[in-house]
């Protein structure tokens, strides 16, 4: 009976991992793609709309209005996903307790994040995360009882987050995934800091954040109608970087590449190369003037982070008492969120997430050097990983925004590019798996003489 027993699970386990797939060409990301549902990022939108209100301080106990109904049904619909997966994704939460600070946090309250993590089956301590924001809120931030369906603010980016979670879990990945739906944002960012500091605590190799805050809204307030454009904001170098590195970008350059611009430009060049009918927009910002988003918080500590969202936003939607007045509807409802728009930008996401968890690890230690030469040279030390096939040396203009040249230089770790002069553009380097993904580039941190 044991026996049969064990054929039966080894049998199941066989059938099981057949439903997985690795990267194999772009064919796997035209079918990521193709896999949105922009019916279900509908359905979903609505569910989280029609809880009401989902303010930070809002009802906890009731399953039908408030932030613990909604809560509770995101940490469900993950683990549905998981189980449609055979537990292939872990859900949890991760709770973060404040006491009233005289601002937005008006009483005591748990502030708890849902955390949905498909393990990397490589490196499952290296992380790619890709959050929506579970919290709402209207015209008084401290209003935590009248209606408040925020439907694009922020259903739109939390529906397109665990509609990712759907695509994605039928992949297998080298790297983990996280599918983060972050609380108290309205109330000043604290979901993220949380998980940000929850994340230095565990030892989270972090590779990057992709913050999704109202990805559902074409026409602006401005009047234009687009549904082809998005943004995507990242700060120039770290928030928390050395006074040496501070210096030495005074002599060397490097700006606009800190990691979190390094990021940006990957999505950007994945969308161009799969999603070419996208225009995908990079803001040279941390975010919105004079605004934040759940990013911040990781960037804050030193990991890279990225805000994608929506080009054209209509502000008489957004933190708005719903009402009407000079013939103006005010609020954030169901009725102006475009469904297909939103299915793009979670797409947009769903592609670079895969790429990043099927590429090998970044160089860590990069120098460069060629000063008063008249080539450029270069030094690394090797990324362990046997997926690894080698190394591409990127360069632009120092006033382009994208790497707009490369070249594969094998799996070595020098190299020279000749007839090239190192005052004249700046210079990264990718690892490259044999699954053909590349790791974000990364910008020389150390300068050698000969």
């Amino acid at each position: 009976m044991k026996t049969l027993k064990r054929i039966i699970a080894l049998f199941s386990f066989s059938l099981i991992a057949s439903q997985w797939t690795y990267a194999q060409s772009d064919q796997d990301f035209y079918a990521i793609i193709e896999s949105v549902s922009v019916d279900r990022i509908k359905d979903d939108i609505a569910t989280l709309a029609n809880f009401g209100t989902r303010h930070t301080l809002s009802d906890t106990l009731s399953n039908e209005r408030g932030i613990g109904a909604a809560r509770r049904w995101i940490f469900t619909t993950f683990q549905d996903i998981s189980k449609a997966c055979q537990g292939c994704i872990e859900v949890s939460y991760q709770k973060n307790y404040f006491e009233p600070d005289g601002r937005r946090i008006v009483k005591p309250v748990w502030i708890n994040n849902v955390i949905a993590i498909q393990k990397g089956t490589k490196y499952p301590n290296r992380f790619i995360i890709m959050s929506g924001d579970i919290d709402s809120r209207i015209s008084d931030p401290n209003n935590y009882t009248d209606d408040s369906p925020g439907a694009n603010d922020n259903a739109s980016g939390m529906a397109g987050t665990i509609e990712a979670a759907r695509v994605l879990s039928k992949y297998r990945f080298e790297n983990s995934i996280i599918y983060a739906g972050l609380s108290g944002e309205e109330q000043g960012l604290f979901g993220g800091k949380g998980l940000a500091e929850y994340a230095q605590q565990q030892g989270w190799e972090i590779i990057g954040i992709l913050n999704n805050d109202m990805i559902g809204n074409i026409k602006g307030v401005d009047g234009v109608i687009d549904n082809r454009t998005f943004r995507i904001f990242s700060e120039p170098t770290p928030a928390n970087e050395s006074e040496r590195a501070r210096k030495s970008r005074r002599f060397y350059g490097g700006e606009v590449d800190g990691i979190s611009r390094q990021l940006a430009r990957y999505i950007h060049k994945t969308v161009k190369k799969f999603m070419p009918e996208m225009n995908p927009k990079m803001i040279y910002r941390l975010d919105r003037f004079g605004r934040g988003g759940h990013h911040r918080p990781f960037n804050d500590v030193g990991y890279a982070g990225v805000r994608i969202m929506e080009a054209h936003e209509n502000y008489t939607q957004q933190h708005q008492d719903i009402r009407t007045e000079d013939g103006i509807d005010y609020g954030d409802v169901l009725s102006a969120v475009n469904f297909e728009y939103a299915g793009k930008l979670t797409a947009v996401n769903a592609i670079n997430l895969a790429a990043l968890a099927w590429a090998p690890p970044a160089v860590k230690e990069f120098s460069i050097g060629g000063i008063v030469e008249a080539d450029v040279k270069f030094r690394w030390k090797k990324v362990e990983d046997s997926n690894r096939i080698g190394y591409k040396i990127y360069w632009r203009d120092t006033t382009s925004p994208t790497w707009d040249h490369s070249r594969f230089v094998g799996d070595v770790e020098e190299t020279t590019l000749e007839g090239i002069v190192i005052d004249n553009f700046f210079f990264g380097i990718s690892t490259v798996g044999k699954n053909g993904q590349e790791s974000p580039v990364v910008f020389p941190n150390a300068i050698f003489r000969n």
